[in-house]
């Protein structure tokens, strides 16, 4: 029951399902953000559709038949998205961790996780994407049986990996709330993209 109680009052009760609904709507609603009646926590919302619009340049980074110019822009896009996903994950840990401190008992005692709930709810949207596009290939029309076989193996692997994570966060969520383990944030603090910390251009600056 408490494990219900901690993902119903985060809203983060049927990630799987939510992401798949979201994902498939943005397929065919590029442009809109907004998923109708969908209820999921908007910052894990935010999440995915970040992972969302980087699935889609990491794809168009792949591409030959473009010049160097076109993929540097891409590879920009990329840079500011993966550091916008960053950004969200550490802001749902926090709102996580927020909630887990009004209802947790005192710890018992100093286990942590080597990964934070954020960080699971980004690997489930990830898969959620692996999950749909792998769908998608096992549909092609110019693909032979063995192709076709393999992509449905791969699928049915991507959806187990995928229930195997979403477990992991229900247990981890469970293991806050009953004092088994305790939460801490931990910042990225990428220095890549910070002109004051990434020497390729605060040399540049002077």
């Amino acid at each position: 029951m408490k494990r219900i109680f901690m993902l119903s009052t985060l809203n983060l009760t049927g990630l799987e399902e939510t992401f798949d609904r979201c994902i498939a709507f943005w397929h065919t609603n590029s442009d809109s953000f907004e998923v109708p009646v969908v209820s999921c926590n908007p910052l894990a919302l935010e999440l995915a559709w970040r992972n969302y619009l980087l699935w889609h340049e990491e794809d168009k980074a792949r591409r030959t038949d473009v010049d160097d110019s076109a993929i540097a822009t891409v590879k920009r896009a990329i840079d500011k998205l993966n550091q916008q996903r960053n950004d969200q994950i550490e802001k749902l840990d926090e709102a996580i961790l927020a909630e887990v401190s009004k209802t947790a008992p005192e710890p018992s005692t100093e286990l942590i996780n080597s990964e934070t709930p954020g960080s699971i709810v980004d690997r489930i949207s990830i898969m959620s994407l692996k999950v749909y596009h792998m769908d998608e290939d096992s549909r092609r029309d110019d693909i032979d049986s063995a192709h076709k076989e393999r992509s449905l193996h791969r699928l049915a692997v991507l959806k187990l990996q995928r229930y195997d994570l979403y477990q992991a966060l229900v247990q981890l969520l469970d293991d806050y709330k009953t004092g088994k383990k305790i939460m801490k944030l931990y910042k990225q603090f990428k220095m890549y993209n910070d002109p004051s910390l990434n020497p390729e251009l605060y040399r540049t600056q002077k």
